[in-house]
């Protein structure tokens, strides 16, 4: 059983404290030097799995800054010190130093904290926090860039396996962070093992311009007041909301300009203060989080003084725990706290880990999560049981589930209860697989005193019969009448009152239920009952990186073709997009929503003299959906979920919001995933309308998707004699004329979050003070699998 990896952050404060190696007592070569030293007494104490600590010293940043951030030759007046009030020219002996390291970078010995092999092993590096690769000057990005190669390059040398980029903090120019970045990883030099981590600060935001910390011509690094804490700049007017939202906009350019780079992933720096809004976090959930930053400044004091997370923290980490994230501590020795000691923080981690619902679920055997484990968030392909022939150990794993068939047992029971005034009963298990339907049936009769019940079986898998054959000698004493072929085409030598069959797919219909349950419905009696006799199928929009990386990345296939494919999923690093609450304008639906439902048996169905239907045109199926995005955030599939009502009171269900009451812990059916092959990104108080198709033809059926989005406005109107402006201001009321300006109310930004007014919608119904609106088109994506031309499932 895994444990939650722990890593302590030790600053460069506390490495300068550190006897240098090359003026310390002599030594032989293979002696630890004290930087070593202090990682073995760390990793010793065993609350530590990792070190993580800065790759270069002060005196780095020192010689960057004075041959980098040099005032050009030839500046005029300035407010730095000098005799005459003027800047000095540019030294040309540190012009030179500058071009020839930036033709040749190098290290010195005293600029970097570790030097050998042996010093790296557990240890995560942090590259330079100051270097500004998104700064509005061109000249600090482009000698930023180099001083980032530089740290890799080295780190490469040593054999760092992860590695914590500086953050991002200017918004205008994350295109130039990310282009840097790509770059990198791009760039064979640097291998392809090495894990890039990007610092994200959740909650910090600082509303000005310029250089986020401060550096520019003339400035040195030790005057730059912003480098000691990540902050990101956003624009003055963007409000508390949108710099919230900038932190994830800013990942997500990365993370696109990168190509969802698997190498690529993010340190979640949890810093105070944590964003108190509801659903703010949730959009990382689905993100590739592989650290949590999480100083000793997060933590409040309890009664007792000990340091503990406020609620809202505690919720969200039990939540991510279960992506097994390290978490760096830090400042863990600044004796913030009157009680626990520095080891206080690495022990209220190990307390959450303990506390975590999911996780603790992911370790209890028995539970769907542990059962899932080794599934979360890998695709696979639908079971196609018309025309393949499942394997025995298929069919073993899902007859593990005793939930379903102990639901399939009590229909049945009660089915057989409505009918105990009947002399007799039929039933008839269709694709009866190895039999555990019909283990469940014979239980259910033994159950009911007297019960006088025939029971046929279908079976169109010639392996399976011969385990069918076994278990009726050996189980069930011979009582079960076996039939071998395709339930569509086999003849029974009666009517049956009960039909049970076990068709269904993560989708209700996606393993062709509705057509086989058409062909053998002809063996009810016109008052027969079907088991199931009833699913929906249900769908949400998803944003996940990792499964839109597991799609596009798979060994098989072509892009096009992998895109196009539903699979079956265990979704872990996932997060649903849409709200409820109808939305800006009041019209869409809830979180997760109905496409469709098929009921068996069919009364009104037009058959042939076999009792088979004519065609397959009444199974084909669409749907038109509108889902409200509260948050901004990006789609890259549809989920799919399904529910079945079996009989009586008794259900099935994997929507997310039912399951626990209707089939909690049922192992059989992952969530259905439509993938997209092109994200699409959803400002906040976005419209998602989603189409969706069940196609059918004589040999195949498939399903065509396809999403578009809006964004709510004002709708136009012909502007009042108010609403116009004239260039001068003369205190008149205004009055139209030629080459006026209409005044139109201003559009709610789509980078702002959803803030809710105490009746649930958003404040700016009332634009213009008419409170109506349309919405424009700001996205679609392209029609997936046209015609079945990528996947469908065969006849």
């Amino acid at each position: 059983m895994l444990s939650i990896p722990i890593a302590l952050h030790i600053p460069a404060s506390e490495l300068a404290a550190l006897p240098p190696a090359s003026s310390s007592a002599p030594r032989e070569s293979d002696d630890p030097t004290p930087v070593q030293e202090l990682i073995s007494t760390t990793l010793a104490s065993r609350l530590y799995t990792y070190v993580c600590l800065p790759l270069t010293t002060p005196k780095w940043k020192d010689r960057w800054s004075r041959m980098c951030l040099q005032p050009p030759l030839g500046a005029g007046p300035s407010t730095a010190d000098g005799a005459d009030g003027h800047a000095p020219g540019r030294d040309p002996a540190v012009e030179k130093e500058a071009e020839e390291w930036r033709l040749h970078p190098k290290f010195e010995r005293e600029e970097v904290t570790v030097t050998r092999l042996e010093e790296t092993y557990s240890l995560i590096g942090m590259v330079s926090a100051w270097l500004e690769l998104d700064s509005p000057e061109s000249g600090i990005r482009y000698d930023s860039e180099l001083a980032l190669r530089q740290e890799l390059a080295y780190s490469t040398y040593l054999d760092v396996r992860t590695v914590v980029l500086p953050p991002p903090r200017n918004r205008a120019n994350v295109a130039d962070y990310a282009r840097a970045i790509n770059a990198i990883l791009n760039d064979t030099s640097f291998g392809s093992y090495m894990q890039l981590a990007v610092r994200i600060p959740v909650s910090e935001v600082e509303h000005r311009g310029g250089s986020p910390s401060g550096l520019g011509p003339g400035r040195t690094l030790a005057e730059s007041p912003g480098i000691k804490s990540p902050q990101i700049v956003v624009s003055p007017n963007a409000g508390e909301e949108g710099g919230l939202d900038s932190a994830w906009e800013m990942w997500d350019v990365i993370r696109t300009v990168c190509g969802y780079n698997s190498r690529l992933s993010i340190v979640l720096d949890l810093s105070p203060p944590f964003p108190l809004r509801l659903g703010a976090m949730d959009r990382w959930s689905a993100e590739p989080i592989r650290h949590i930053f999480l100083p000793a400044t997060s933590f409040i004091p309890n009664a007792k003084g000990y340091p503990v997370l406020a609620k809202a923290n505690q919720i969200f980490l039990k939540e991510v725990m279960q992506f097994l994230p390290i978490f760096i501590l830090s400042k863990t020795q600044a004796n913030l706290h009157n009680a626990g000691g520095s080891k206080g923080y690495a022990e209220y981690v190990r307390f959450l880990e303990k506390t975590s619902t999911t996780l603790q679920a992911m370790r209890t055997e028995g539970t769907l999560e542990s059962f899932a484990s080794t599934y979360m968030d890998r695709v696979q392909a639908p079971l196609q049981p018309l025309m393949d022939n499942l394997q025995s150990s298929t069919y073993a794993i899902f007859e593990r589930d005793p939930v379903k068939y102990e639901r399939y047992e009590e229909a049945i029971f009660q089915a057989l209860s409505a009918r105990v005034e009947q002399e007799t009963s039929v039933i008839c298990v269709a694709g009866a697989g190895r039999g555990p339907l019909i283990a469940r049936a014979y239980k259910a009769v033994q159950r009911i005193e007297g019960a006088n019940v025939t029971i046929y079986a279908i079976e169109k898998n010639p392996n399976a019969l011969v385990t069918l054959q076994e278990r009726n000698a050996l189980e069930w004493e011979n009582a079960v009448t076996l039939f071998f072929g395709d339930m569509r085409s086999v003849e029974l030598p009666e009517k049956v009152d009960i039909l049970i069959s076990e068709l269904l797919g993560s989708f209700g219909d996606n393993e062709l239920s509705p057509e086989c349950l058409d062909g053998a419905q002809r063996f009810l009696k016109d008052d027969g009952i079907s088991i199931p006799s009833f699913y929906t199928a249900h769908v949400a929009p998803l944003s996940s990186s990792k499964l839109y990386n597991e799609v596009l990345h798979q060994t098989i296939g072509d892009e096009t073709k992998n895109a196009e494919t539903p699979y079956v999923v265990m979704f872990q690093a996932t997060n649903v997009l849409s709200g409820d609450g109808g939305g800006v304008r009041g019209v869409c639906g809830t979180t997760v929503q109905e496409c469709w439902s098929f009921e068996h048996p069919r009364r009104d169905l037009f058959v042939d003299a076999r009792g088979l239907p004519f065609s397959n045109t009444h199974n084909t199926r669409s749907a038109h959906l509108t889902f409200h995005i509260p948050h901004s955030g990006v789609l890259h599939g549809l989920a799919g979920y399904f529910e079945a009502h079996l009989y009586g009171d008794v259900s099935l269900s994997i929507h997310p919001e039912t399951k626990a009451l209707k089939s909690n812990n049922m192992l059989s059916w992952f969530p259905f995933y439509f993938p997209l092959k092109d994200p699409l990104y959803l400002p906040a108080n976005a419209e998602l309308d989603v189409h969706l198709w069940r196609m059918t033809s004589r040999q195949k059926v498939w399903y065509e998707w396809y999403a578009e989005s809006f964004l709510p406005v004002p709708t136009p109107s012909f502007p009042s004699a108010l609403e116009f402006i004239t260039p001068q201001n003369t205190g008149a009321p205004n009055t139209p004329r030629h080459g006026s300006t209409p005044i139109r109310p201003p559009r709610p930004s789509p980078m702002l979050d959803a803030s809710p007014t105490a009746e649930g919608h958003p404040p700016f119904l009332e634009i213009g003070g008419r409170g109506e609106l349309s919405r424009v088109k700001i996205g679609q994506t392209k029609l997936h699998n046209p015609g079945g031309r990528s996947s469908w499932i065969g006849l």
